[in-house]
């Protein structure tokens, strides 16, 4: 029976309905033209931040027509990408593991609206957004999915492994929770750098009961670095729901001792507003843990159907209430930023630029078997770096 009434209290949670946000600056009586102002407009959030150990940040959060229009663009992209995965996969294109994004791209684009790319990213599986977000192609993916040469691993790294060195993505990673101390590496090295610049480590509600994930936080916490972990609460870890798995599923208060905010992950300006807050915190008091409330349309793989732990209402109920691609549209339209007409012609031209990235992908040759021996060590790294005797290691620096 109490099993049950958690349940009833998840599912009741998810579907609660929230509003898209409303202007707090009235618009100009003026029609802007569609994405090209950069006039200034305030928006509140739709639900207020909850935070730990922390004053939350003001719910009112500044934002131009041109970058909504822009986070309605890239979430569709993004959404449209992950769709066309999953075709992909299902028409055995695409081999392995896949784990899709769609119902949570709000969190990508809120992130990279707040912050650079000097500043670092990494993430667990669930990474294609993330590697669209901080600048990668089209092609890209869709020849990584599929293992092809032209994909940003060289196809060689497959769904779980994209990688942008040059724009600070420093990759998804397969084990669950083990990218946690690497981002609070990159975050040590930013902090001895003196560059000023933050780690973003992002991982799920599943990876939120993992003793690495402490472990790493409190030498963050120690040394003070530029750390923001960022929990992607999606309610599921694989199939077993957070009040499962958790006994405290509040988990931005999960740090005790570190400060910690909740927010509506489905709400991109939410998110924007909590990312530009978190890095402001971090190179002032060091690490802070952000919780995105958010939710995932697929099951946690291309092998879960999705549908067996929760049920098709609860997830067409979020789809109705609380989505992030059609928060956005709904805004547009409200303040007259973009009519319908126009909003359906963005959709358009990025399923033609899905199907074109597609069909550049699949012409994309595949790896030289060679390949498979490359990028194993590092050059230097061998005998040499060892003493005369070689019990004595000696540090080789670049």
């Amino acid at each position: 029976m109490a099993l049950s009434r958690a349940a009833s209290a998840s599912r009741a949670a998810l579907l609660k309905p929230l509003a898209a946000g409303f202007l707090t600056s009235a618009p100009s009586p003026l029609r802007r033209p569609i994405s090209t102002d950069t006039t200034p407009i305030t928006i509140e959030t739709s639900v207020p931040f909850t935070s730990h150990r922390c004053e939350p940040p003001c719910r009112s959060v500044e934002t131009t027509p041109q970058e909504l229009v822009s986070f309605f663009q890239d979430m569709a992209k993004m959404r449209r990408m992950e769709i066309a995965a999953d075709s992909l996969y299902k028409a055995k294109l695409i081999r392995g593991f896949c784990h899709l994004y769609d119902g949570q791209e709000a969190v990508a684009i809120g992130m990279e609206a707040a912050i650079t790319k000097k500043d670092c990213i990494i993430t667990a599986y669930r990474d294609h957004c993330i590697f669209v977000g901080r600048g990668g192609t089209l092609l890209e993916v869709f020849a990584e999915l599929m293992g092809r040469r032209d994909g940003c691993s060289r196809g060689k790294g497959g769904s779980m492994h994209f990688y942008k060195k040059e724009a600070g993505f420093y990759g998804g990673h397969g084990i669950v929770g083990a990218q946690i101390p690497l981002g609070c590496g990159l975050a040590f090295a930013q902090k001895y750098s003196k560059d000023e610049n933050v780690t973003f480590a992002m991982y799920g509600d599943g990876a939120a009961n993992q003793g690495q994930l402490f472990e790493a936080l409190n030498m963050a916490a120690l040394w003070d670095l530029p750390a923001i972990l960022v929990c992607e609460n999606n309610h599921y870890g694989m199939g077993t729901a957070e009040w499962r798995a958790s006994k405290s599923p509040a988990y931005y208060k999960r740090g005790d001792y570190v400060p910690g905010l909740k927010v509506d992950g489905m709400d991109a300006l939410a998110v924007k507003q909590a990312c530009k807050f978190a890095k402001e915190h971090a190179l002032k008091n060091g690490p802070i843990i952000l919780e995105m409330d958010t939710y995932r349309y697929h099951g946690h793989s291309m092998s879960d159907p999705g549908s067996t732990y929760r049920t098709r209402d609860e997830i067409s109920g979020v789809r109705q209430e609380r989505d992030p691609v059609e928060r956005i549209r709904k805004l547009l339209m409200s303040l007259e930023l973009a009519t319908e007409k126009e909003l359906k012609d963005i959709e358009k031209q990025v399923r033609k630029e899905v199907d074109e990235a597609i069909a550049q992908a699949k012409e994309s040759p595949m790896p030289d078997p060679s390949e498979l021996f490359t990028n194993v060590y590092v050059k230097g790294l061998g005998a040499e770096s060892f003493g005369a005797d070689r019990k004595e290691v000696r540090t080789v620096l670049p």
